[in-house]
């Protein structure tokens, strides 16, 4: 039996703080009391918030691909990186896997192989701490993404694919000069320009064919889409006719602006709440929370990140109270991917609970529980 309570907590709901207990049974919520109670895990006056909800991280491939050519053991990598996960209060992830060779990685495949072989099994065996699903990270311009998205959409741990085209001059490196930086390591001059060239003609010979598929089929096996980097009205008109549910990183406030219109759920980085900014000179998302304008925060490349943007935000954004700040990386998720049982701390819901402590102003994850099951 998956039973238990708290009491002595700050118990953080959709859309208030309640100073009490919670309690629950069979893996899910049974009650949520405010006042004193004398039965149950004294949080001495500790946080109690839903589990956090990961759509897009790129963690696991950092792990998996720890140095350029060197590729780890792909279960060694999983386990690193779901104690890292759970660590840091997320207790379901979409860990993004990319699809579509490139001149970094000539042969995806096996690779995408390893990866989602890995979580399969992991899920299989039952020694995940985190729930783990698989986000496909659709490379565009890549001449082999069909047949990696035929492979692998239809795999039960498959819920969302995103859109990515990360041409020079397009989306997230519309600057030419912020591209140059950030793939210049490694390549001469020379080396680079030929790169570049070599982007966009498979970007002019690929990309608009290899969007329409992945939407169409997308469409018939009822999987989540999200488009990735959208700049420009165009982008996001084109999104919202293709049925994208979630952009992920609007480069502009623009864009920002033109898909919540459109009734798209708008997702960044938080690492961009962290740092006060975008690392690639994009827009930042702290003005698109001011601007009401943001749903979903995504620990990217950072985990931690989830939990300490979601603390951060209410002393950076006036009238921001810590719930709706959490609702950023709990229910907002939980709703955006489809995930109705989970995302809040509400009777009925799973009972997926982090203890969190503030420390000299740093959030601190003092436990983490997965249906009723401590896992961190």
């Amino acid at each position: 039996m998956r039973g238990g309570a708290f009491r002595n907590g700050r118990i953080v709901l959709a859309d208030s703080l309640v100073e009490g207990s919670l309690s629950y049974a069979d893996g899910v919520i049974a009650a949520v009391s405010e006042g004193a109670a004398t039965t149950g895990v004294d949080l001495e006056g500790d946080y109690l918030i839903a589990g956090l909800i990961e759509l897009h991280t790129d963690h696991l491939e950092n792990h998996y691909r720890p140095r350029p050519g060197v590729f780890w053991d792909p279960l060694a990598s999983l386990h690193a990186h779901d104690v890292q996960i759970a660590g840091s209060g997320i207790t379901t992830v979409f860990d993004a896997v990319r699809i579509g060779s490139d001149s970094d990685v000539p042969n995806m495949a096996p690779h995408i192989e390893a990866l989602t072989g890995a979580i399969a099994s992991g899920r299989r065996d039952g020694w995940l701490r985190a729930e783990h699903f698989v986000h496909l990270r659709c490379e565009l311009p890549s001449h082999d993404v069909l047949e990696h998205f035929e492979a692998y959409a239809a795999h039960p741990e498959t819920r969302l694919a995103s859109m990515m085209d990360h041409t020079p001059g397009q989306r997230q490196f519309q600057s030419l000069d912020a591209y140059r930086q950030f793939y210049q390591i490694g390549r001469t001059e020379e080396e680079l320009e030929r790169y570049i060239e070599a982007r966009l003609a498979d970007h002019a010979r690929y990309s608009a064919a290899h969007r329409s598929h992945i939407v169409r089929r997308a469409q018939e096996l009822g999987l989540a889409l999200a488009s990735h980097d959208d700049a420009t009205l165009a982008h996001v008109e084109q999104g919202v006719e293709d049925g994208v549910a979630i952009a992920e990183f609007p480069t502009t406030l623009e864009a920002a602006a033109a898909a919540h219109d459109g009734g798209q759920a708008i997702l960044m980085g938080a690492p961009n709440v962290v740092r006060g900014r975008s690392h690639s000179g994009n827009v930042s998302a702290t003005d698109l929370v001011r601007a009401g304008l943001l749903d979903i925060l995504s620990s990217d490349y950072v985990p931690f990140a989830m939990l300490q943007a979601a603390f951060m935000l209410p002393q950076r954004v006036e009238g921001m109270a810590l719930p709706q700040a959490l609702a950023m990386v709990t229910v907002n998720p939980a709703k955006a991917a489809g995930l109705a049982d989970r995302g809040e701390i509400a009777i009925g819901k799973r009972a997926d609970l982090v203890r969190v402590r503030v420390i000299g102003g740093l959030p601190v994850v003092r436990g983490v529980w997965r249906q009723g099951v401590r896992v961190s």
